[in-house]
């Protein structure tokens, strides 16, 4: 069965993936959902978030969203990919190239799902709730389309 993408939810994702990397120093989630109305990212976390970090984490991402970043893609040769970016979630599959998505000087990583091509399309990012149990850190969003 072929994965389903929401091109403005996925894009997001990935700007919220990048923002947990440089705000908490964790890895890309693990898991993810993603949905037209809502979704939820996964993360081997250590502790809960406070308040303050989420409100913090929410304002981080709307401020790469309203950057009007532009989205594009390249083509890499394995090795390549293998020296800048995680490839452990890529299918064991015999490939000796690599699509690397990029959103403007922001974030970068494999990746074979559909996405916006400014994260002006996106509309705003908001959390709606987070929780954390046995390591692992959920935090559910949606996007509110821009008006």
């Amino acid at each position: 069965m072929a994965k389903n993408y929401v091109p403005h939810m996925h894009t997001a994702e990935h700007i919220l993936n990048g923002t947990m990397v440089s705000m908490f120093g964790c890895e890309r989630c693990y898991s993810a959902h993603i949905n037209t109305k809502k979704s939820k990212c996964d993360y081997h976390f250590e502790r809960p978030i406070t308040e303050y970090e989420a409100i913090a984490l929410q304002s981080a991402v709307n401020e790469q969203l309203q950057r009007n970043l532009e989205v594009t893609e390249e083509i890499v040769p394995l090795k390549q990919a293998q020296e800048r970016y995680n490839l452990s979630r890529l299918p064991s599959d015999d490939i000796t190239t690599i699509r690397i998505v990029h959103i403007g000087d922001y974030d970068s990583c494999p990746c074979i799902g559909e996405h916006v091509q400014n994260t002006s399309e996106i509309g705003e990012f908001i959390i709606n709730s987070y929780d954390f149990e046995n390591g692992r850190l959920r935090i559910r969003f949606k996007c509110k389309p821009a008006d």
